[in-house]
């Protein structure tokens, strides 16, 4: 894919000239998101609020490269990039509000959970992929946090959003970039070998299991087991949480979490798969274990990812790492941080608490 030219995309004004900025929709250690109000029509926006201060040479290249990528993509399950500002003190982003909230947030709100509910999140999700996929661009970063419903309606779609760590690949070239979230992250980036777009359909596996269960495939509080397990593939489909799971749904996840990347499903295998394609009646089946795990899940990923924020902002204000900001590095944490998530992990309510139980997996 040839990524048109940019210079007509960046625009040297200030943002405020064109969008009237309203409420702040989220704030991180160097940006922030605003509500934006386009004065010529009225249309809401979320605008990235990106303090250029904040960045090194190596963030301002990504940067630049994430704002490539988005502009040459338009998809129906893509967040949209409409437009650029790069101003002397700050670089907006201005892109489609998803105001539906992130998809696991979403689901567990279900009182009725089924096959069919996973099976459309999959679908809109691989599709995306196949879009991505076919012109050469693997997301890296596929997690929960980034699949986002465009509204609050019943009608709403997901859209898969952040490409900070995305990246277009030529033909024959592979990518060695340590990058991703622990637990959605292929076995190949672990071990430090070139691996290529299907890391992304690894981290799909790891969702699709999720959708189904209410829990990972690979969970262990210690990273450096968490990091074994999934380099050697070891996960299971435990009693009775799975026991009300088809077996064809079992098969589709166990064809996308494969250790060689050249026998793991492709996006055209997981649509063609015969549980995506075709009227299966275990699709209208109820999950009656779901939403409890799920909920339990979501309160410890969201408690995780709140600890290793505050983790993460401290050292960027102490600068003890010049390394690139955008890319999650898989160095165990330090013994401080470990220490504050072991004490406020005792404060998680009882619910939570018992999360590792669903889990048949030996640990070593």
């Amino acid at each position: 894919m040839a990524l048109k030219g940019l210079k007509s995309f960046f625009n040297r004004d200030e943002c405020e000239k064109y969008y009237k900025l309203g409420k702040t929709l989220g704030q991180g250690s160097f940006a922030t998101v605003k509500i934006g109000v386009a004065k010529e029509d009225g249309s809401k926006w979320a605008i990235k609020i990106i303090k250029k201060s904040s960045l090194g040479p190596e963030d301002e290249e990504a940067l630049r490269t994430e704002v490539e990528i988005l502009s040459a993509l338009n998809h129906a399950h893509i967040v949209k990039l409409k437009q650029v500002f790069d101003c002397a003190q700050n670089f907006y982003m201005v892109m489609e509000v998803c105001s539906g909230g992130e998809l696991f947030d979403r689901i567990v709100e279900k009182e009725h959970y089924t096959e069919e509910e996973a099976r459309k999140c999959i679908v809109e999700v691989t599709n995306a992929l196949a879009y991505i996929h076919g012109q050469n661009i693997a997301h890296r970063d596929l997690k929960p946090e980034n699949l986002l419903y465009n509204n609050p309606t019943d009608t709403a779609v997901i859209k898969i959003a952040d490409f900070g760590l995305a990246k277009l690949l030529d033909a024959n070239t592979l990518m060695h970039t340590a990058c991703g979230t622990p637990g959605y992250v292929a076995p190949e980036i672990l071990e430090g070998r070139g691996y290529g777009i299907e890391v992304d359909m690894w981290s799909l596996g790891v969702i699709a299991y999720i959708l189904l269960c209410g829990f990972p495939p690979f969970y262990d509080e210690n990273q450096r087991q968490l990091f074994r397990q999934i380099r050697a593939g070891r996960y299971d489909y435990p009693s009775p949480h799975w026991d009300h799971v088809s077996d064809l749904a079992k098969d589709l996840v166990s064809s996308m979490l494969v250790l060689d990347p050249k026998r793991r499903a492709k996006t055209e295998d997981v649509l063609n798969h015969p549980w995506v394609c075709e009227t299966q009646p275990s699709h209208q089946r109820h999950l009656p274990m779901f939403r409890d795990a799920m909920r339990q899940y979501n309160i410890r990923r969201k408690f995780k990812a709140s600890v290793v924020a505050i983790g993460v902002i401290s050292r960027f204000k102490s600068q003890i790492s010049k390394s690139d900001s955008r890319v999650n590095s898989f160095a165990e944490d330090s013994d401080a941080t470990q220490s504050v998530i072991q004490t406020l992990d005792r404060k998680i309510s009882s619910d939570s608490a018992d999360f590792e139980s669903p889990r048949a997996i030996n640990k070593g």
